[in-house]
C-alpha cells in the first residue's frame, strides 16, 4: 500500500509545493540516489510553479521541467497536468508525486503501484477542501495509509 500525505489548509498551494518539494529532494541521504518527484496540476497553476521553482529561493536550486521535455528523463522533478500521461512511460520517475489539483486520479490502483508515497496538497479555499475530503474518502476506501498534515496549526 501506498502513504497518502495530505497537507491541508495550505494559504499558497505553490509556494508551499516549492518548499515542500526542496525538503523531499534534499532529505535524499548521501550517496543514495535523488528522489524522483512527479508533481501533477493544472496547466495554469504548473506554468506558475515553473516559474517560481527558479526564483523562490536564491540559494537553492531544484531542477525540474515538464514531463514532455525532452530533459524529463534525466530531471529529477518533473511537471505534468496529466496523471495518466503516455510521457510517464517514458520516464524512470517512480518516487513521489505531489498533487496540486482537485480531480481524483483515475487509475488509482496504477498510480499507487508507481508511487510509494504521494502527497495530496489541499488549500484553505472551500472548493479545493471539498475536492480534497473526497479524495481522502476514496483512498481510505481503498484501504491506503493516510496521513494528514493539518497546516493551519503551522
Amino acid at each position: 500500500m501506498a502513504r497518502i500525505d495530505f497537507h491541508s489548509n495550505v494559504s499558497d498551494k505553490l509556494e508551499y509545493a516549492c518548499r515542500l518539494t526542496r525538503k523531499i529532494w534534499s532529505a535524499t541521504p548521501e550517496g543514495q540516489p535523488v528522489r524522483n518527484i512527479v508533481m501533477v496540476g493544472e496547466k495554469a497553476d504548473l506554468k506558475k510553479l515553473d516559474e517560481l521553482l527558479w526564483t523562490f529561493s536564491s540559494t537553492d536550486f531544484l531542477p525540474h521541467c515538464f514531463i514532455d521535455d525532452e530533459a524529463a528523463v534525466d530531471t529529477p522533478i518533473l511537471l505534468t497536468d496529466d496523471f495518466s500521461s503516455p510521457a510517464l512511460d517514458q520516464v524512470p520517475h517512480a518516487d513521489v508525486m505531489i498533487h496540486l489539483g482537485m480531480r481524483m486520479p483515475q487509475d488509482v490502483p496504477g498510480l499507487v503501484a508507481r508511487f510509494p508515497r504521494i502527497v495530496e496538497v489541499v488549500t484553505v479555499n472551500e472548493a479545493e477542501r471539498l475536492a480534497g475530503r473526497e479524495r481522502y474518502k476514496a483512498y481510505r476506501e481503498l484501504g491506503h495509509e493516510l496521513h494528514n498534515f493539518d497546516q493551519s496549526k503551522s
